[in-house]
């Protein structure tokens, strides 16, 4: 674990698991299809939340969602969505629930078409992160042509809760984007990875 003494981006404040995912997780570059499902459902749960929220609660939604295995996801019944209502670990939101089932069978029909999920999202970023160079935390943007374009076409193929400001959140923390201010210890860190 990291020490409080390093230079970090300033968006965990004082909030230990946060400062643990920014230091361990946040702009890692994930590949695998199964964490890049999960993680795309996991920040459209954050809509409208706070990240920490969700944080919070994401051992939960990896039990209440069947280690994100879209194809048990893909047939949720009434019965599972009763219960999933039910499950005070996670965010009881009809709408996100609904959307994360329908984003199991888009999944499955993507990955089906083209083979690899992971591949599908990198193309929005030219298969390699894009790095930034921020020095304060108000120049990071909110949506960017890249996450517009990656929400318009995951919403063309069936996917809810992938607007493009949570595309970029997603892209951010996915390694798709290097979104670390330059002096953050972990600027680099990531980009070795």
């Amino acid at each position: 674990m990291s020490t409080n003494a390093q230079t970090r981006c300033p968006w965990p404040s004082d909030d230990q698991l946060m400062i643990e995912y920014h230091d361990e997780e946040w702009g890692l570059p994930i590949y695998d299809d199964r964490l890049l499902f999960a993680k795309l459902i996991l920040d459209g749960a954050q809509a409208g939340l706070s990240w920490s929220t969700i944080l919070r609660k994401r051992a939960n939604y990896w039990q209440a969602f069947d280690n994100f295995d879209p194809e048990v996801i893909a047939r949720y019944d009434e019965k599972k969505f009763a219960e999933l209502m039910d499950n005070p670990g996670i965010v009881r939101n009809r709408l996100k629930i609904n959307a994360t089932i329908k984003n199991a069978q888009a999944y499955l029909e993507l990955r089906d078409e083209l083979g690899s999920f992971s591949d599908y999202l990198w193309g929005f970023v030219g298969g390699a992160p894009i790095v930034n160079k921020w020095t304060s935390i108000d120049q990071l943007p909110a949506q960017t042509p890249e996450s517009q374009a990656m929400s318009k076409a995951l919403k063309k193929r069936g996917f809810g809760f992938v607007g493009p400001t949570i595309c970029y959140a997603f892209m951010q923390a996915v390694g798709m984007v290097n979104d670390h201010l330059v002096d953050c210890f972990r600027y680099h860190e990531v980009q070795k990875q």
